[in-house]
């Protein structure tokens, strides 16, 4: 239900989109020295993956901020990395993208999914800015967006909410906070797990969860 409903917006407003020198876009681009020559199609079926998992609409929108250097870079999930997707155990499957020998991990997917796992699907976590913000000449290192950069992407956010109409929104830090801010929408600010942020992330999500009755 949720993949047939966001699939045309990803389709025509993200997977498109060309990278530039500070922003990369996994779905479209990849990087000879780091990408196998079809991880962008990976990525895209991915996500796919992740969208078809839903057969209702989740309560709670988590809006977090952009793609992570070793998590959405390369699995095409949200706070989501290529071990997590190769984990039997996992409740998305996946494909792995890298030309790395092993598959990466990230620190704020372990526990994005350690607190939030037991909970799938009752939630969908999504990104203000879609693509990997990063320094010029520095493909694998991570800047905050900027207010222009989520700006752009507000129209991608405003379309997950109007097919999800969520009884929650959450904001993971705050560009996920000002791009909602932006649209008008009502949300509960969590703490982003990075940086010693890991057990307010966990404190303010199970808060919004039990007050969600899940």
């Amino acid at each position: 239900m949720l993949l047939a409903e966001i699939w045309d917006v990803l389709e025509r407003r993200v997977f498109p989109i060309p990278s530039t020198d500070r922003l990369f876009n996994p779905y479209r681009d990849g990087a000879p020295d780091l990408d196998r020559e079809d991880a962008p199609a990976i990525r895209r079926e991915n996500v796919r993956a992740y969208l078809a998992a839903y057969d209702t609409m989740p309560d709670v929108l988590l809006l977090a901020e952009a793609p992570g250097p070793w998590g959405c870079r390369f699995s095409g999930v949200p706070i989501t990395c290529e071990a997590q997707l190769l984990d039997p155990a996992f409740p998305i499957d996946g494909r792995k993208t890298s030309l790395a020998s092993d598959p990466h991990t990230e620190y704020c997917a372990g526990i994005h999914w350690r607190v939030l796992a037991d909970h799938f699907p009752r939630f969908i976590t999504w990104n203000a800015v879609p693509f990997h913000p990063h320094r010029p000449g520095e493909p694998l290192s991570i800047r905050t967006p900027t207010a222009r950069e989520i700006d752009a992407f507000t129209d991608v956010v405003d379309a997950f909410l109007s097919v999800i109409q969520p009884k929650q929104v959450v904001a993971v830090g705050r560009k996920g906070e000002h791009s909602l801010n932006r649209l008008g929408v009502e949300n509960t600010y969590v703490r982003h797990p990075s940086q010693g942020g890991a057990k307010r992330f966990e404190r303010g999500v199970l808060d919004v969860l039990r007050a969600c009755g899940i």
